[in-house]
């Protein structure tokens, strides 16, 4: 509601939605900033209403309310922050900007449920994005290929793998420690390589061509859809792959099957001839290699050069996606959509300049991130035997 009394009577804000190789254009639609505001933030309240009633009488009323909700309150403080801007909020561009920044996110958290149904916590996603960075970066600039840069990254996230592996199932390490060490070891290892070898000698080393924008015919030209879903990177491309791939192949599938015993009860596993020890050193690799793909957004697909820690906390987010996904692959999509959705805000908002101060702008990801979680707990629940230790 506060909202609603801070953009002055008379102030418009501007929504753009047409690119320039759209079919046909969509007009831009401006509209009374104030009075938007104040209704949008009604519906937000009459939402919250129905929720507490529903809460009383304890009728379940599924995830739509929930959602309108986010959606509302999103759109009422976008319609404040631009209140009056020279610069008309893309709407387009924000959406398949924020497509784009979750691709990290998606891999991070497909990791993170590939080794967690099948029983071992990964806390070691950062360390195997930024693995992954690190290889793709160096891969690309030595073949001047940006693709075998996107081949080479996977290795990366299975060598941090391995060592998951070795600590957690051989020696039976506690894994969040192992996972923790993991990531304090890569950032070591990374670091000394990129002080004394990619900056020294950065034109050889670190300096990987990017990944072409492939639009795809047709359906790239489609108005808002087209932009957002078909004029994206190859990574992007492989990522809706591999999310309905482990989506079918987790819940409708033998294999998705024996994952999901492992992870749940491993000794009747065992007991009808499972090998769990097994299973989750494949699952653990498959896991690492998918984060370490998703770690080749950061150099190849965002064409940048290497450099130290530039994961910035990304595998956090991406367990916490995991969690707010509830630990399947079209949940951990939509709840990364989520948080790439608040990582690009900060930066359209940026651009066309608001009232909000860049540090607070700054914080939105990780506040998002804590709000999200913190509103499933006792809410959600994680395969039962993740953390254990399996002997037979």
């Amino acid at each position: 509601m506060l909202f609603g009394l801070l953009p002055a009577s008379g102030k418009t804000t501007t929504f753009t939605f047409s690119t320039g190789t759209d079919f046909f254009a969509i007009d831009p639609v401006a509209v009374r900033s104030k009075t938007t505001v104040i209704a949008l933030t009604l519906v937000a309240l009459a939402c919250a209403i129905v929720s507490f009633l529903a809460t009383r009488i304890r009728h379940h009323v599924g995830p739509w309310l929930p959602v309108l909700f986010g959606l509302v309150e999103v759109f009422a403080f976008l319609t404040w922050a631009v209140a009056d801007k020279v610069n008309p909020l893309p709407v387009t561009g924000l959406l398949a900007g924020s497509l784009f920044l979750a691709t990290p996110l998606v891999f991070g958290s497909l990791s993170g449920l590939l080794c967690e149904h099948s029983g071992i916590i990964n806390i070691a996603i950062e360390g195997q994005l930024l693995a992954g960075a690190f290889m793709a970066a160096v891969a690309a600039t030595l073949t001047q290929n940006a693709y075998l840069g996107l081949v080479a990254a996977p290795i990366a996230g299975i060598v941090v793998g391995l060592l998951l592996v070795l600590f957690s199932i051989t020696y039976r390490v506690d894994q969040i420690i192992v996972g923790v060490v993991l990531n304090v070891l890569v950032v070591g290892v990374t670091s000394y390589l990129f002080s004394t070898v990619l900056k020294v000698n950065a034109a050889t080393w670190n300096s990987p061509p990017r990944l072409p924008v492939l639009s795809i015919p047709v359906l790239s030209k489609i108005p808002i859809i087209g932009p957002v879903l078909f004029q994206q990177t190859a990574l992007v491309y492989v990522m809706y792959v591999v999310v309905a791939v482990l989506q079918f192949m987790l819940f409708r599938s033998r294999w998705g099957l024996r994952m999901r015993s492992v992870g749940e009860h491993p000794m009747a596993a065992d007991t009808v001839g499972i090998k769990v020890n097994r299973t989750r050193v494949r699952n653990t690799l498959l896991g690492g290699a998918v984060a370490g793909l998703g770690g080749a957004f950061f150099t190849v697909a965002a064409g940048l050069a290497f450099g130290k820690e530039m994961t910035g906390g990304k595998g956090f987010i991406a367990l916490a996606a995991m969690i707010l996904g509830r630990w399947s692959p079209k949940g951990a999509l939509a709840a990364a959509l989520l948080f790439g959705f608040s990582d690009n805000l900060q930066v359209v908002l940026g651009v066309i300049g608001t009232p909000i101060p860049s540090q607070i702008m700054l914080m939105t990801p990780y506040a998002v991130t804590i709000f999200a979680v913190a509103g499933l707990v006792g809410r959600v629940r994680a395969p039962a035997a993740e953390g254990i230790p399996y002997v037979k």
